[in-house]
């Protein structure tokens, strides 16, 4: 029993030794190359409009609304009602669970541990944990869209850029076309479920009960049907609010630096690198992946390397670290109320 706990440890000491190379060498790569230009950045930096960080910051926090609305609104199509202020904490705590713990996985996992529980729907816990990132990512790739038809009418996209953002949404439609399918074949996805959720508890020596898996894919239907009698619509909203000010909080950055970028420009530099993040789920949040491919695309578009690497960095800093470091003691006092009988009231 020694030996395998000793085992254990020594494992899961050498991953966080390879975790820890990995950051700092993604760190060095993203730091190194910008050396030359540091002298420059500098310069933008103090020159910066103070009024239009704080419009940036006050975007984002509208932003997260956006995303708590989703979350929120997910939740009331199985009749759970939480308030905006508490969906939007879990929006932020699950942003720092998925910077520790797992990426996007570790995000879904602690939505459903939050949302789930005596009061709380199996149902609308798996929707609570899926849904807003299948509309924020929906929102993301209608966007891209045109953001890619916008870089090719400059000739600012590569044969390789193209071939690789089309590969992207390619496959956001994929996911979307087999939910889709999912829905109307309703008997061959349930016996598909079945037989993953039964392969799975083997390989992991897990006792499985088939009529759990099957009542919990009962509920995810009986959602989905709400969700398109007219829930979509406000989940929409949300992902939309969502996406807008964020992108806006990426203006005011421009604006605060001296480029008045066009809406084009704009559209051209956002989405396509968030996607890409998305997709390099390995790496939480998209760290090192959206900050190389947003800087090079807007350098792509005429914007200085000087100005990119301030403008894109503190809007890394203000849409995803600081909210992710604010989440940490959000995610604890969310642990501790999920205890409490009181903390999801439903709806009667």
């Amino acid at each position: 029993m020694l030996k395998n706990l000793f085992g254990s440890t020594l494992k899961k000491k050498i991953w966080q030794n390879i975790g820890t190379l990995v950051v700092f060498g993604v760190a060095v790569y993203l730091i190194l190359p910008q050396i030359a230009t540091l002298t420059n950045s500098w310069q933008v930096l103090l020159k910066m409009f103070l009024w239009a960080v704080g419009l940036a910051f006050l975007a984002q926090v509208l932003s997260y609304l956006g995303s708590g609305y989703l979350l929120q609104k997910t939740l009331a199509i199985t009749h759970q009602v939480v308030s905006l202020s508490r969906s939007t904490l879990m929006v932020l705590g699950a942003a720092s669970i998925a910077l520790v713990a797992g990426g996007s996985v570790g995000s879904s996992a602690a939505i459903f541990r939050w949302t789930s529980g005596e009061k709380g729907s199996v149902g609308g816990s798996t929707l609570a944990s899926l849904l807003p990132s299948l509309f924020n990512t929906m929102m993301l790739v209608i966007v891209s869209i045109f953001g890619l038809v916008h870089l090719i009418m400059v000739h600012s996209l590569t044969q390789i850029q193209l071939i690789g953002f089309s590969i992207i949404l390619v496959f956001m439609a994929l996911v979307f076309g087999a939910s889709i399918l999912a829905s109307h074949y309703r008997q061959y996805a349930s016996s598909t479920a079945l037989w993953a959720a039964g392969h799975l508890a083997l390989l992991r020596h897990k006792p499985f009960d088939p009529a759990s898996t099957q009542k919990e894919m009962d509920n995810l239907f009986m959602a989905w049907d709400e969700l398109w009698r007219g829930e979509w619509q406000l989940l929409t909203l949300g992902a939309f609010v969502n996406v807008l000010f964020d992108m806006l909080t990426l203006y005011f950055l421009f604006i605060a630096s001296g480029n008045n970028i066009s809406f084009g420009v704009l559209l051209a530099g956002y989405a396509l690198p968030l996607l890409l993040g998305k997709i390099a789920f390995i790496l939480p949040g998209g760290v090192g992946v959206v900050e190389t491919s947003m800087a090079a695309l807007y350098n792509a578009l005429g914007i200085p390397n000087a100005t990119t690497v301030v403008v894109v960095l503190g809007y890394r800093l203000i849409s995803f670290w600081i909210p992710s470091l604010i989440g940490f003691p959000t995610a604890a006092y969310l642990q501790r109320s999920h205890n409490r009988p009181e903390a999801i009231p439903t709806a009667k």
